[in-house]
């Protein structure tokens, strides 16, 4: 196979009565790669009144029978819980995605010559590189772990990530024993050509979470047409059996 690049809460009712990012990476197996010379980004309600009813409970018809009161509707507010606080800077260590039963190591990388980072090695296809100079899990800004779709033994780590639906859980693991847990807002494919640097990279005002493989179409020659992208942000994080 030719050598490729890679690129790299709720409602409560009560009853009525949110460094660099890198710009790709290579490897001899994986092609998922945005356009050449790309840069990372710098690290670092309620629903409508409803009218009340009548104060007596009671209403009359026009022939002056008595109706039952209309039901009562639920006084409900949507007050989403507050996000959690972004988490101070501990490297990543694991990666775990239990709807695909991926539990991964993660090793760290970091741009070379030319601003490529390399991908993780090739006998070893269940590794995750986490791009080491950008946010660390849970910390404020958007984290960039790759990881190869297939290699030449077979599926790797990331076989499944196009099949990651929004609402599916990603959790990555750090150094000091804490855990950053995302919930994936979508899911991806993107052609090499047209790779969106900013919307893939680009801070959003909070924790967020990129994981990147080779998709698209597959050519024998030249590998995979494109990239699948999974966007998620962070929701909650652990930290020695509790839940933040």
């Amino acid at each position: 196979m030719p050598a490729v690049f890679l690129m790299v809460g709720g409602a409560r009712c009560a009853g009525g009565a949110g460094p660099a990012t890198p710009a790709r990476a290579t490897s001899s197996v994986a092609d998922t790669s945005g356009p050449a010379g790309a840069a990372p980004p710098a690290t670092g309600a309620s629903g409508p009144n409803r009218a009340a009813p009548p104060a007596t409970g009671i209403r009359t018809d026009a022939r002056g029978g008595q109706q039952p009161p209309p039901a009562h509707p639920l006084a409900c507010s949507a007050r989403p819980a507050p996000p959690p606080r972004p988490l101070p800077r501990s490297r990543a260590t694991g990666l775990v995605i239990p709807y695909l039963d991926v539990d991964a190591p993660v090793v760290p990388h970091r741009l070379g010559r030319g601003r490529h980072m390399s991908a993780p090695p090739e006998d070893d296809s269940k590794q995750v590189g986490w791009y080491a100079d950008g946010p660390a899990p849970g910390e404020q800004g958007t984290a960039v772990a790759v990881g190869h779709l297939d290699t030449m033994t077979g599926p790797a780590v990331f076989v499944g990530l196009g099949g990651l639906k929004p609402g599916r859980l990603i959790e990555a693991r750090r150094a000091d024993g804490r855990t950053a847990v995302y919930t994936v807002d979508a899911v991806k494919t993107y052609e090499k050509a047209h790779f969106p640097d900013q919307e893939v990279y680009g801070a959003r005002g909070r924790p967020e979470l990129r994981l990147i493989t080779r998709g698209g179409s597959y050519d024998h020659r030249t590998g995979y047409s494109g990239n699948t992208v999974v966007f998620a942000h962070l929701t909650t994080t652990h930290e020695r059996g509790r839940t933040r």
